[in-house]
């Protein structure tokens, strides 16, 4: 296969360039700044007026499948991906069951392979019991290990400092952590059931999965990772305490932990609870408008060194129900792009800042091989954007297998106008193929 994207305005590595790009046997070959060149291609794709950046690297996602299908799938959720500019993305082990061996870590992989559009990694999951099986995870083919230090399904929360001690100290690869501190969310529990009972309103989401129980954990992550030289990776940080476990001083290849910013926390705050309800109910919480902001400017300081979606959902029916029967996540796959180059539009970021923290940096972060740029001699993953198309969310437009979105309702001004993984066109700004050209991805350690 062979595709000349002509007069495009590409966004990468901090500059925006007018330029031919030539993609050839899966890979791109030419990048063109003279934008003279005229191979005879297959395929001629003109960009004038559009913008081209490697496609998104989601380092966080749950698409449900083995054991809770009935809420999204691998082959669902991916081609949502794809439409969303996302060409790659890496799956937490919490499924049903949790992905505790290695056997069941395969099985994920052997499904990805059949169905997915987009390239794809799995975490191993830690749990009390299983460290001989996270030991034995290859470092060159699997994104990292996954340990809820806090609140989640199945036999899945670490909380045996034993336990902790031992990951930190012999896991050679990364280690990926939630943190959320139980204790503290059990007590917060039970001081907002002597206030409501059983009618806990939704504002009070940010006070029991609070401040207090994110930076507890999060120093805790810290400290064990400092203590052992362990390579530490915080998912969704939600409150600006947090940041002050993080540095900016030193280039992010020689960071022994990194940090993680989640759409959802740069895009919501503790006032969109009155509006939209159990709908952007995640764990941690959305919290307040300052830690927003606070996690806004460490984006681009370099405090936080990445932005993922946990894409977590939910079916409609489950997400109805009140405070405690309301499982906590969301859909955010197809709009984390769109979205992200809104927060451009508004000056909260920078354009470049859109492939670096959703592409660039995530490929230095978990040492990717050949993805994550616009390069010669890197694998095609690349997204084609429309600047000037206005769109609105809506449920005739979703592709997530629930149905639903945090952002139905929200008009954006960017539009996904194709998509390519591995040199192969997977969404035409309408429609997902169904080949299933993603590619286990490989790490560079």
């Amino acid at each position: 296969m062979s595709t000349l994207f002509k007069n495009v305005t590409l966004i990468n590595e901090g500059t925006v360039r007018k330029a031919h790009v030539l993609v050839r046997d899966q890979r791109i070959q030419t990048v063109d700044f003279s934008c003279t060149i005229e191979p005879p291609v297959k395929q001629t794709v003109e960009g004038e007026g559009k913008y081209l950046m490697a496609g998104a690297i989601d380092d966080q996602v749950h698409f449900r499948e083995p054991g809770l299908t009935h809420k999204a799938e691998i082959a669902t959720e991916s081609r949502a991906a794809v439409a969303g500019g996302i060409t790659s993305f890496m799956e937490m082990p919490n499924t049903v069951p949790n992905a505790l061996t290695q056997e069941l870590l395969q099985d994920k992989y052997d499904r990805a392979a059949e169905v997915s559009p987009a390239n794809y990694s799995f975490f191993m999951g830690a749990s009390n019991e299983n460290i001989k099986d996270v030991l034995k995870t290859d470092p060159k083919t699997v994104c990292g290990v996954k340990i809820f230090m806090g609140s989640s399904t199945g036999n899945m929360l670490v909380d045996d400092r034993t336990v902790l001690e031992g990951i930190f100290s012999e896991c050679p690869m990364l280690i990926a952590t939630h943190c959320e501190d139980e204790a503290t969310i059990q007590a917060n529990i039970a001081k907002a059931k002597a206030t409501y009972g059983e009618n806990v309103p939704m504002s009070q989401h940010p006070y029991i999965r609070s401040e207090e129980a994110c930076y507890k954990s999060s120093s805790l992550a810290v400290e064990l990772a400092t203590k052992y030289n362990t390579r530490l990776h915080i998912l969704h940080i939600s409150t600006a305490k947090e940041l002050s476990l993080f540095r900016n001083d030193i280039p992010l290849e020689e960071k022994r932990i990194t940090a993680e910013a989640c759409i959802h926390h740069l895009w919501f705050s503790e006032e969109n609870y009155i509006e939209k309800g159990t709908h952007i109910k995640w764990n941690p919480a959305v919290k307040k408008k300052s830690d927003r902001a606070a996690i806004r400017e460490a984006l681009l300081d370099g405090r936080i060194d990445v932005v993922a979606t946990d894409h977590a959902p939910h079916t409609l029916q489950e997400k109805s129900g009140t405070y405690f029967n309301a499982p906590s996540g969301g859909p955010l796959v197809q709009h984390s792009v769109v979205a992200m180059l809104a927060l451009a539009d508004q000056g909260v970021i920078e354009l470049t800042d859109v492939p670096r923290l959703m592409a660039h940096d995530v490929a230095r972060c978990f040492q990717l091989a050949e993805r994550g740029y616009v390069r010669e001699g890197y694998y095609a993953d690349l997204v084609l954007i429309d600047p000037s198309t206005s769109w609105t969310v809506s449920k005739s437009n979703i592709l997530y297998k629930c149905g639903w979105s945090p952002f139905e309702g929200t008009a954006f001004e960017n539009k996904v106008a194709g998509t390519w993984v591995n040199g192969e066109q997977v969404y035409d700004g309408e429609r997902v193929t169904d080949n299933p050209v993603g590619k286990r991805l490989t790490f560079d350690r």
